[in-house]
């Protein structure tokens, strides 16, 4: 049994994924769909198996949400429309296992889900063949590079972190949960090279990331 977390831009987008899965023997479906996508995720005893979250882009909160819960390791599934090559290589940069078009069908939905569940990356063709033929991100060099290693989220986190904050602070500021932020602090000192919080910001001085 698959255990789903649905959130969606809309209530009617919401209950028609939720009818959707319901007649599928193999989900089940769990949660507050009301509640913040990547807080609720967390708080669970028994996280989800999957986070299928339906946005009209990347850049919505609830699209956010879920690349928050992805960078913390849980599987997500965005359905987004029309979602742009670059975004969709953040969201995968996050962690998130499928980007697809919100108009998908039923049963490629369903198989998304399932895939995702299992650890793989799902992506519409389309999109693997515009991502295949854009410029890598290796060939990129100094501080150019390492912005697009950090997720905006994690930007945002960066020059709070920057500016004093501490986690509750940064929690409420940016209306996530605390255990999101801790999972974003360690995120940015990771790909930083960084052993504290303070050289984090101290790095991201330095590359130009954030100004002081």
């Amino acid at each position: 049994m698959i255990r789903v977390l649905v959130k969606a831009s809309s209530p009617i987008a919401r209950a028609g994924l939720e009818s959707l899965l319901q007649t599928h023997p193999a989900f089940q479906l769990v949660g507050d769909s009301s509640a913040d996508a990547a807080g609720e995720a967390l708080a669970f005893e028994s996280p989800p198996d999957v986070l299928v979250v339906e946005a009209e882009t990347l850049a919505d909160h609830s699209a956010r949400d879920a690349m928050d819960w992805a960078v913390a390791g849980g599987p997500v599934v965005l359905l987004v429309r029309d979602p742009a090559p670059e975004a969709i290589a953040e969201a995968l940069r996050a962690g998130v296992k499928a980007v697809l078009p919100s108009n998908l069908a039923g049963p490629e939905i369903v198989a998304a889900i399932e895939a995702a569940a299992a650890g793989l990356v799902v992506l519409d063709g389309t999109d693997i063949d515009t991502l295949l033929r854009a410029p890598s991100t290796a060939t990129r060099a100094g501080s150019e590079a390492l912005v697009e290693g950090l997720t905006p989220r994690e930007m945002e986190v960066l020059r709070l972190l920057a500016a004093g904050l501490g986690n509750k602070e940064i929690a409420s500021r940016l209306a996530i949960s605390e255990h999101t932020v801790k999972f974003h602090v360690a995120s940015i000192m990771g790909k930083l090279g960084a052993a504290s919080r303070t050289e984090a910001v101290t790095q991201g001085i330095r590359h130009g990331l954030i100004m002081i």
